[in-house]
């Protein structure tokens, strides 16, 4: 069965996945929609609604040309040969699976809209991050309520760019995996996927598989970098207690070539949309597997994250003479990562509110992260009142601003201006003693500490 040529793409959903992602695409013509008008309105503005290096170039040489942002679900849907479905599939607020399990509500409405309104057959991508097995209930829906003589085939073809280097990880990428059911119609329909990332992706990096196979890779990967993480900041709680150097084991061991050096930086914790949701989506699924020990494990994951940043809470609380009450502690960073404005599962959130709850005065400054957002997060995208908490709480333009008067300057995201701050001005006007706190091992200690600072860093057990 001949591959179909694919000539015009649907994304649904403009979020972090389906903009950056589709417009990479070359030569084909690619509508990204989304019923959130002011959304598509900034992606088609001067300011993009999220920040990724490189992304502006990359959308305004090919808007207007291949690319199209539009609110027209149902056009866009009607005209595609391919669509794609990158919704949000966040983790479960309420329900069964609560706090683990994955929300597909939005997969699942959008899976809908495609079957109501295609006239002719199409092939459906999942390209959000999904439960394995998705692929059957989105199969079933279609069926349910496709037209007669509209066939769907369904594919898995998960994302596994990085936040940060997104555009440079779709430009070259490791890998494009794609999942199909093993069946002619689904391996003609996986050709023809295939054949779009030729357009620029080596054929050897296509890599073709089944789809529950797809489906799990996605959740798998995601697992075992977070697990890698959460092993090495366990061993920087040793390190502290014991007086070696995380840097300098973590150093040691990834130069074993069976290890290698990537995902062993300890840090204050890691955050981002898909690191903790999927871990929890593993362990629901082995739980509902009946794979009770399995489950147990990958929690653990999960569970050194949280002590993790708990842990270097407790460090401030404690080194500020076990009170900060009343106490400025800046915040530098909000972003879970350098470049991006990021901030969902950001370890600077948890810190925040551990510092609130000790009756702190807090004062954020992150270069990317807007104002709004910051006030989002704090109170939980309004599920907490903000009136309370607003008297402790200064959102800062400028670094210098943010850690003036301060007791203690928290470096939470690594953001490489935070390297080369004039930390002598800085000095300058804290009080003193003047700590610093290194959450991502970015600082030159012992230029900090001739200063005068007193720096306390993760996975270090001397004070310098």
């Amino acid at each position: 069965m001949a591959p179909v040529e694919v000539k015009k793409i649907c994304c649904i959903g403009a979020g972090y996945v389906g903009g950056p992602t589709c417009a990479v695409i070359p030569h084909i013509q690619v509508t990204i929609v989304d019923l959130n008008q002011q959304r598509i309105d900034a992606w088609n503005s001067d300011t993009l609604p999220i920040y990724e290096p490189g992304l502006d170039e990359v959308v305004k040489a090919a808007r207007g040309k291949n690319l199209f942002f539009s609110t027209d679900v149902d056009k866009a849907i009607e005209e595609a040969d391919l669509i794609f479905v990158s919704v949000n599939t966040p983790t479960k607020k309420s329900g069964i699976g609560a706090g683990f399990a994955a929300d597909l509500k939005f997969l699942q409405l959008a899976t809908r809209r495609i079957a109501e309104v295609a006239k002719s057959s199409k092939i459906v991508v999942e390209k959000s991050t999904v439960p394995c097995r998705t692929a059957d209930a989105m199969r079933t829906i279609l069926e349910a309520n496709s037209k007669p003589g509209c066939h769907f085939d369904i594919l898995s073809n998960p994302e596994f760019l990085a936040e940060g280097t997104a555009i440079e990880d779709l430009f070259g990428p490791d890998r494009v995996l794609i999942g199909s059911l093993q069946t002619e119609q689904g391996l003609s329909a996986c050709q023809s996927l295939a054949n779009v990332y030729a357009n620029w992706v080596p054929r050897e990096r296509i890599l073709t598989v089944g789809l529950w196979s797809s489906e799990l890779s996605k959740l798998a990967a995601n697992a075992m970098l977070a697990q890698r993480i959460s092993s090495v900041n366990a061993l920087s709680a040793i390190c502290e207690a014991t007086g070696a150097n995380i840097d300098e084991v973590a150093y040691a061991v990834g130069k074993d070539t069976r290890m290698g050096s990537k995902f062993l930086k300890a840090s204050v914790g890691f955050g981002g949309s898909c690191f903790q949701k999927d871990i929890l989506n593993l362990v629901y699924l082995s739980e509902s597997l009946h794979l009770p020990e399995v489950a147990k494990y990958w929690r653990a994951v999960v569970e050194m994250n949280e002590y993790q940043k708990s842990r270097f809470a407790n460090k401030v609380v404690n080194t500020l003479f076990n009170t900060i009450t009343g106490k400025k502690i800046a915040i530098l960073g909000w972003a879970f990562k350098k470049d991006t404005g990021d901030t969902r599962e950001s370890p600077s959130i948890t810190l925040a509110n551990h510092f609130l709850t000790e009756k702190a005065r807090i004062d954020i400054y992150d270069p990317q992260v807007t104002e709004s957002q910051i006030w989002l997060d704090l109170t939980d995208y309004g599920d907490i009142p903000a009136e309370p908490i607003k008297p402790h709480v200064k959102i800062s333009e400028t670094v210098e601003e943010a850690c003036k008067n301060a007791e203690a300057i928290v470096i939470c995201t690594e953001w490489d201006e935070f390297k080369t701050l004039d930390w002598q001005k800085i000095y300058d006007n804290c009080p003193r003693p003047a700590f610093v706190f290194d959450g991502r091992l970015i600082l030159d200690r012992k230029a900090l500490t001739d200063i005068g600072f007193k720096v306390i860093s993760i996975g270090t057990g001397d004070r310098i």
